[in-house]
């Protein structure tokens, strides 16, 4: 789990300079688009709803926009009829990767995924082979220069309210929850005065593959390129890149 918490915390800095380019806005605007249409333009009653709105206000994303996609999700305004679709593949050094896109056009989709993961030293491979690598989690973290908090205190905190696993790293606390308790811990955590840099319910691999070399920044280059597609929403890999590795690329 360490090593997929290493790639997150890439991952939600990485999303933080990303938020600065309208891009985001689209991918969170469609999110709540599909979540309204699905189960219903009330958060309190639409979970994945609710998990989408908090996503996007942590991008500081505007209020009118949220409201704005809810109305296109519930029909009150015209909005692209999206659908859910998964892909699952192999990168460099047989990372395990999995996509999950919103599209309205699922040939273009599958056409233009297929053409990265062939460009860049991946197979796109058939639906299933590799989704059993991965279970659904919450995960929660904290920048460690927001809060003075000993790692103990927090560690304790968490456990207490429910958490899987605790992790330290250098620069942030990650907080692994089950999915179905990840809104009553993050609550905790925000009632107690803790500023969530990054909350998410997502996958997580069950291994990891150890990747170095050239093999580290080819899966580097295959995942920002995928995350860079309109269509992308989230992508999930199993790779794990050692911290001085990290400092080569």
């Amino acid at each position: 789990m360490a090593g997929h918490s290493k790639w997150k915390n890439i991952q939600h800095r990485k999303g933080r300079q990303d938020a600065i380019r309208g891009k985001v806005f689209a991918k969170l605007s469609r999110e709540i688009m599909v979540a309204t249409r699905e189960g219903g333009p009330d958060p309190e009653q639409n979970q994945r709803l609710r998990l989408a709105v908090a996503k996007a206000r942590s991008q500081n994303m505007p209020n009118d926009n949220i409201e704005r996609a809810i109305k296109r999700g519930s029909g009150e305004e015209g909005g692209g009829n999206y659908e859910a679709v998964t892909y699952e593949g192999y990168g460099p050094a047989g990372a395990a990767v999995m996509v999950e896109a919103l599209t309205d056009n699922r040939n273009r989709t599958a056409a233009d995924i297929r053409h990265i993961f062939s460009k860049r030293d991946g197979n796109l491979g058939e639906s299933g082979c590799v989704a059993w690598m991965f279970e659904r989690k919450g995960l929660l973290y904290i920048d460690r220069n927001t809060t003075d908090v000993e790692e103990d205190e927090l560690l304790m905190l968490a456990l207490e309210a429910g958490a899987e696993d605790f992790e330290a790293a250098t620069d942030a606390f990650t907080i692994t929850t089950a999915p179905e308790n990840f809104e009553d811990i993050k609550n905790v955590l925000e009632d107690q005065g803790f500023r969530l840099s990054n909350a998410e319910v997502t996958m997580i691999p069950t291994n990891t593959v150890d990747v170095s070399g050239e093999h580290a920044s080819k899966i580097l280059n295959l995942i920002e390129t995928l995350e860079d597609h309109d269509d992308v929403q989230n992508v999930f890999a199993n790779f794990n890149i050692d911290e001085a590795e990290l400092e080569k690329l």
